[in-house]
């Protein structure tokens, strides 16, 4: 039945595979249990609420992406678009958190529509394959940075931004000592080492104490009633403001998820040969579909997971991958107590190394030309270093576009590919 559902064998994959590649990306992603819950409860949102729209609402999307799409990427509500969402929506601006949850609704409202008019898909279809390229390049450097800060290796420094952590830190080891482990088992090719590297060194956790023995592995979940269908009246909704924030979702969710998308189909050579992501709009309709409900359910944007790249690196090219991962979601609504044990230094160690498989399409990019080098560049270097896969995206269109128009070999630019590039710039003119 799962060969029929998930053609496994036209993919050159296999049960197994994929289960342990579903897995690894819910180990990576699980922290998202945890972290949306305590930022969103700034809002004055109840906490226990959150989580279980959180669980409910990955689980549900990535179930849609893996049976709609037969991809191995999974969903949540995204890191950064829930920050903005507490602390510049509602404590920074001053709105209600309904207020916010209904910009959301707009949102997946109107991604549908572009979805169904096959907008953002067209969007994927124009970027050039040195942008894809880059794209995976970007976000390898830019996960890998998000596990070297949550490792600790990575600290904030006055003087240079960032520095080096205190190596000698248990927590800093741990991590150090998990990169190690996995680095073996890859080197020796055991299969799942991702995943037996994240156990092994929560294992290791627990021995040093930097990891706290749940005293229970099952708990009773909140109910979602206090968040669930909290909307404003049409009065707020008609609003300049709703606009403006709407806007700001909507841009913000757009680049992310296609940069997501592009980044992760890239490496996992799922881009066919005109460039193109097979069942990409399937893909966008996972997306959108899951921001509606989710924001119906009370948690903020859902989106495509960069850390679906660890499943992918597992080995993960199917819906089953998804298929595995929402299940998790689904069972850590009752086993929330065993899958955040889970600490921030075993999955730290394995986005670092995953960093590492995504940045091999270097070696498809032409750095003799520089029309296309140039842009390159500026998208992998920005995407770490603005903390956002959009903006690196953002350096990466708008140069790619310059550069071929003012050497005069604009015939290589896609239309969608100027309109893009319009966008973005006024974009940061109006903010």
């Amino acid at each position: 039945m799962l060969e029929n559902l998930f053609k496994l064998s036209e993919k050159k994959t296999n049960v197994k595979t994929e289960i342990i590649a579903g897995i690894t990306t819910f180990m990576t992603m699980a922290y998202i249990l945890i972290v949306n819950p305590d930022i969103l409860s700034a809002t004055g949102m109840d906490k226990g609420a959150v989580f279980t729209a959180t669980a409910l609402s990955a689980a549900f999307a990535t179930f849609l992406m893996a049976f709609m799409a037969n991809l191995p990427f999974a969903l949540a509500p995204g890191m950064g678009l829930n920050a903005f969402f507490a602390f510049s929506v509602c404590i920074g601006m001053g709105y209600s958190w309904q207020f916010a949850l209904t910009a959301v609704l707009i949102e997946g409202l109107i991604f549908i529509v572009l979805t169904l008019t096959n907008v953002r898909e067209a969007i994927i279809n124009g970027m050039p394959m040195v942008i894809k390229n880059a794209v995976s390049v970007g976000i390898g450097l830019f996960i890998a940075f998000i596990g070297f800060q949550s490792a600790g290796i990575i600290v904030n420094n006055d003087a240079v931004l960032v520095g080096l952590g205190n190596v000698k830190d248990p927590g800093v080891l741990l991590a150090l000592v998990g990169i190690i482990v996995t680095g073996i088992l890859l080197v020796k090719n055991v299969k799942g080492a991702l995943l037996i590297g994240m156990i092994l060194t929560t294992v290791g956790g627990m021995v040093i104490g930097k990891t706290a023995i749940p005293a229970t592995i099952v708990s009773v979940p909140p109910s979602i009633k206090p968040i669930f269908f909290k909307f404003v009246g049409m009065n707020e909704i008609l609003s300049w403001n709703m606009v403006v924030v709407v806007f700001t979702f909507l841009f913000v969710d757009l680049f992310d998820t296609l940069g997501t998308l592009i980044g992760v189909a890239t490496k996992a050579d799922m881009i066919d040969d005109e460039g193109k992501l097979p069942k990409a709009k399937q893909a966008l309709f996972a997306d959108a579909i899951g921001t509606t409900v989710g924001s119906m359910m009370g948690t903020s944007t859902v989106t495509t997971y960069v850390e679906s790249a660890s499943g992918v690196a597992e080995g993960g090219r199917t819906g089953l991958t998804a298929l595995t991962t929402g299940v998790l979601f689904l069972a850590s609504v009752v086993f929330a107590p065993l899958f955040t044990a889970v600490p921030p230094q075993a999955t730290s160690a394995v986005l670092i190394l995953v960093g590492l498989f995504m940045i091999s399409p270097i070696l498809k990019i032409n750095f003799e030309d520089f029309t296309e080098a140039i842009p390159a560049f500026l998208t992998i270097i920005m995407m770490p270093l603005t903390y956002s896969i959009a903006e690196g995206l953002v350096f990466g269109v708008i140069s790619y576009v310059l550069l071929k128009v003012l050497a005069k070999r604009s015939d290589e630019v896609h239309p969608m590919m100027y309109v893009i590039a319009v966008l973005f710039i006024l974009k940061h003119i109006a903010s």
